[in-house]
């Protein structure tokens, strides 16, 4: 029931088959918009000049386009392959896989409440839709915290039925910072300060949030910071280096952060 209505607007991408091709072009099949078919000019297939179209897609392929224009009247998409990169096709490729799997996560859910999916569609996954953009962004949120739904105005018999299938099969993905600090004090008892700045600097007012610290060697400590995304995961490495900063400072010290860069 992976579907959407009407017809994508012009800028959007999308997952396409190839149906036919032609000397001039390609003829794709929507694969999100049931029906639907768009063309391809030879032009917009790959840059520079094509000698034989077949060298570039094939039959039955899937491929990611752009829209570039879209006449409703007519039934006309032309769409562009040349125009969507790597990064554009691998992230569209994944989304288009995780509203497939968030579609039959409510087919696991229809049948643990005896009915059928189009009931639950219009029962309350379009509204779910409706909020937060897509199926499988309503299943992450739930997975990651229920309340939330809650808080957005969702409930009914359906619920605890979405909550335990989002939890059964959706993981939520965390991503881990890392830097070290330099820090130390130059009091007689400064080995204390600089524990006790290393122990607040682990706090954190999320449960999800881990911070750790590491000796590294003297005066050298690693940090690292474990979030579910980048935005929190920064956010609380630059509240825990505060925090120590701050601290070691009242204790005649000092504290100084690098940043480590992962190596790719």
């Amino acid at each position: 029931m992976l579907k959407r209505e009407g017809f994508p607007e012009e800028g959007d991408l999308v997952v396409c088959r190839v149906k036919s091709i032609q000397n001039f072009g390609a003829f794709v099949e929507l694969e999100e918009y049931p029906g639907k078919e768009g063309f391809i000019h030879i032009s917009e297939v790959a840059p520079g000049w094509i000698k034989r179209i077949r060298d570039h897609i094939k039959e039955n392929q899937r491929i990611v386009c752009k829209v570039m224009q879209v006449d409703r009247r007519k039934g006309h998409i032309d769409l562009s392959l040349k125009r969507v990169n790597e990064h554009q096709r691998r992230e569209k490729i994944q989304e288009w896989k995780n509203e497939q799997k968030a579609w039959k996560l409510l087919e696991i859910v229809a049948e643990r409440m005896g009915k059928s999916i189009e009931e639950c569609y219009e029962e309350f996954a379009k509204d779910l839709i409706d909020k937060y953009g897509t199926l499988y962004a309503a299943f992450e949120e739930c997975a990651y915290d229920p309340e939330t739904l809650k808080k957005d105005g969702f409930s009914g018999e359906w619920f605890k039925h979405f909550e335990e299938v989002a939890r059964e099969n959706i993981q939520i993905p965390f991503v881990t910072i890392k830097g070290y600090l330099k820090i130390a004090s130059f009091r007689p008892d400064g080995v204390e300060h600089v524990k006790k700045a290393l122990q607040l600097s682990e706090e954190s007012n999320y449960e999800d949030v881990t911070i750790e610290v590491t000796y590294r060697g003297a005066p050298f400590y690693n940090i690292v910071v474990r979030a579910p995304d980048y935005k929190v995961a920064e956010d609380e490495l630059k509240k825990a280096v505060e925090r120590a900063r701050e601290y070691i400072k009242k204790y005649d010290g000092e504290c100084e952060f690098t940043r480590e860069i992962e190596k790719r």
